[in-house]
């Protein structure tokens, strides 16, 4: 069987799977650490919509590196 320059593999797919329910749960991560953050204060945070941005910001920054480190790990079998 000849090489098919446009043939789908299913390793990208997979990736793309992976990383998609990954940033899902991070959402839901990050407000319930928001809400919990704001039911231990007492009240909501002034700029609510910022703080959420930061903490999924530094959650998926975080988390991508750590799983795209182990997913090359993974493909070259160190």
């Amino acid at each position: 069987m000849r090489n098919q320059p446009f043939a789908i593999t299913l390793e990208p797919v997979l990736q793309v799977l992976l990383f998609t329910l990954v940033a899902i749960a991070l959402y839901f991560f990050a407000d319930w650490l928001l809400r919990a953050i704001e039911s231990r204060r007492g009240a909501p945070l002034p700029n609510r919509s910022l703080v959420f941005f930061v903490i999924i910001m530094l959650l998926a920054l975080v988390t991508f590196e750590v799983l795209q480190q182990y997913l090359q790990q993974a493909s070259t079998g160190t």
